[in-house]
């Protein structure tokens, strides 16, 4: 369970605080003796980073911020400090916890708050434990103490709570979470958030002739939706709308081409795109981030039953261009390429679509960076990459250069969906491309969507990749809108 976040203005004496230091000073606030406070200066001029402090009634933890780091580095150290000390916060049976900073730079308080929340986060659900076994959950309440606002506050609640979401989402597995069952979760936190929702059922994908998602189902017993997610509040600051999509696959076994090995390992998160367009939804809605934006989420699972589409089909799409499949296992764009085609109609001043795309990505970049490429205007790959930084989702771009293209040429179509063994990130981007007749970003997180095991704060399979990334450009960009009105 996610612990709740309050501001303070006050620290009593008998509570047990977490204080971010800028300096090898202890603040007067901490009400440490004056054995303690020569034991506490002592470590941190030993250059220890992590000093505890227990005084048999309370326990002090101070965190040493690297000096001479630059802003995001030290937010990022922070965090990851955060995560390094669930275990010993956890082990204290802290039911509240302060959170300050002394001499530090501003948002360290958020950062830890954000870093330990996401740290202890855990998918238990199916689990069966006696009463007795049950455990309360440590800290269930942080205090934050200093220069934090309630603007500030607000918002590291509701991106972690659209975080937990997000991973909820990707940890279920497909037997409880099938695309139907996806769009009920969409409408639910829509309702809870303030943002509309509707749900186009099979029989209006095939009045849309929406062939990719259609193709894409024809495997499954379930039948395919369309989510169309729309923030639009009175005052919104832009006149085109921002579209995001996300990939909705919500298990992938590769159809016909069927994964062999562990590949099928963790299909069941091949929709973290669509969870991740869904939380940023939850977070600009929370907060009311005065921008329109509007989200498509196609969603089907990829399967070999019944009349499966197979290797060599031709399959005509929501914009009428023809597609030959080169293989059923690179699903994920052909569903894509109908929603951004679908798109047009918004006339947007950019897309933006998130999936866990092509291992090609993975092996590129492999957990650490977020494949981008994009033919929108620079400002914005600016944006992104600066936002990177800040929440450390960082973006790395791949060239799209138009000799990409030539390499998903078909003799019978007008496009294949796979080029050869070679570029495979950026084929995939380009065959995303010559559906959109708008400025697109297409962000691959098929290296950061689902990991292996924990990254600190970002834990194993499903960490909700992205989410934090694009909820803070949106936030910015808005700030940017306001500056030029």
């Amino acid at each position: 369970m996610k612990p709740k976040i309050i501001k303070v203005s006050k620290i009593s004496p008998d509570q047990s605080v977490i204080c971010i230091l800028g300096k090898d000073e202890i603040p007067d606030t901490l009400r440490l003796s004056k054995t303690e406070k020569a034991y506490a200066l002592k470590q941190l001029k030993s250059k220890e980073e992590i000093v505890f402090i227990n005084s048999y009634f309370k326990v002090t933890y101070l965190v040493r911020v690297k000096e001479n780091a630059t802003v995001s580095k030290a937010k990022e150290d922070v965090r990851r400090a955060a995560s390094g000390m669930k275990k010993l916060i956890k082990a204290n049976n802290l039911t509240d916890l302060v959170i300050t900073s002394s001499q530090t730079y501003k948002g360290a308080i958020e950062d830890f708050a954000e870093g330990l929340i996401l740290s202890i986060y855990s998918f238990d659900k199916y689990r069966t434990k006696d009463e007795d076994e049950k455990k309360t959950d440590y800290p269930s309440c942080l205090l934050l103490f200093g220069d934090a606002g309630e603007a500030e506050i607000r918002w590291l609640a509701d991106l972690t709570e659209a975080v937990y979401f997000v991973r909820d989402l990707i940890n279920e597995p497909v037997n409880h979470l099938n695309a139907v069952t996806l769009a009920s979760e969409i409408q639910k936190i829509g309702k809870s958030a303030g943002f509309k929702v509707d749900v186009l059922n099979k029989g209006k994908i095939e009045a849309l002739k929406m062939g990719g998602l259609l193709a894409v189902n024809k495997g499954s017993i379930d039948p395919p939706v369309f989510c169309i997610l729309e923030w639009k509040p009175e005052k919104h600051l832009n006149k085109q709308p921002i579209i995001l999509v996300g990939k909705g696959i919500v298990y992938d076994t590769g159809g016909l081409n069927i994964k062999t090995g562990d590949y099928m390992n963790n299909m069941k998160g091949d929709m973290a795109g669509a969870a991740t367009v869904t939380g940023v939804f939850y977070t600009i809605a929370k907060n009311n981030i005065p921008l329109h934006i509007i989200g498509l989420v196609p969603a089907t699972d990829n399967r070999p039953g019944g009349n499966a589409y197979a290797q060599g089909d031709i399959i005509k799409m929501h914009n009428k261009m023809t597609v030959e499949v080169g293989n059923t296992d690179a699903e994920g764009r052909l569903i894509l390429a109908d929603a951004i085609s679908y798109a047009s109609r918004y006339e947007p001043k950019l897309i933006i679509d998130i999936a866990t795309l092509t291992g090609s990505a993975a092996l590129t970049f492999g957990n650490q960076a977020i494949a981008m490429m994009t033919n929108a205007d620079r400002k914005y790959i600016k944006l992104l990459e600066e936002c990177g930084y800040l929440v450390h989702e960082r973006i790395a771009e791949l060239p799209f250069w138009d000799e990409y293209g030539e390499l998903i040429k078909s003799d019978i179509a007008d496009v294949k969906n796979v080029g050869g063994r070679e570029a495979g990130a950026i084929t995939a981007g380009k065959f995303l491309e010559k559906f959109a007749k708008f400025p697109l970003i297409h962000l691959d997180i098929a290296g950061t969507g689902m990991l292996a095991k924990d990254d600190f704060y970002r834990l194993k399979d499903g960490p909700g990749s992205g989410l934090r990334l694009l909820a803070t450009f949106l936030k910015r960009l808005a700030a940017d809108y306001k500056k030029m009105k």
